[in-house]
């Protein structure tokens, strides 16, 4: 059994057999972009097709910090690839690995450099590295890629909101 978010921002406990798929803006209204193998932030219209964001809980969320939200991989659809945090010059720093994300939910333990809790206030959502305590994923000017900021909500956006491609089932 695992936990995941609904649509309606309610935490299920739920097998999976695959991965949540959603598209994330910021506050700004800035969609996430792949460019490359970076993910980048820019501004929401017609002609740009934003990633497509997979979500799938933590098998294990019993061998992780209680209270700081449900522990998830984030992933993306085209090509399968996953967020994960990693340490670069002494600075925890947001990367993208090819790697399958049922692959992750399906490890025999959680693997904490994927792993991120979400947390979610009203409609929107913060994603904190497991790997990283107090380290969040966050936005800031267009076309820049998105990163891992210490500074919760000050100067840089660290609240999402998602949009959900499926009902659940």
């Amino acid at each position: 059994m695992a936990c995941f978010l609904g649509d309606d921002g309610e935490v299920y406990t739920s097998a999976m057999d695959r991965p949540r798929p959603v598209e994330v803006s910021d506050l700004s209204q800035q969609v996430w972009l792949l460019q490359g193998q970076t993910l980048v932030v820019v501004p929401r219209s017609n002609n740009v097709g934003p990633v497509t964001v997979t979500i799938m809980p933590c098998k294990y969320p019993e061998s992780l910090e209680k209270g700081k939200g449900v522990p998830i991989y984030l992933g993306i659809k085209q090509p399968e690839m996953c967020l994960y945090c990693e340490d670069i010059g002494g600075k925890p720093t947001l990367q993208l690995k090819n790697q399958k994300i049922l692959d992750l939910y399906n490890h025999a333990e959680p693997v904490k450099p994927f792993l991120f809790y979400h947390e979610t206030t009203g409609r929107t959502s913060t994603f904190e590295s497991v790997a990283f305590p107090g380290w969040f994923i966050a936005s800031s000017e267009t076309n820049q890629p998105i990163f891992l900021t210490s500074e919760l909500g000050n100067v840089y956006n660290t609240a999402f909101q998602l949009d959900f491609k499926e009902k659940k089932q």
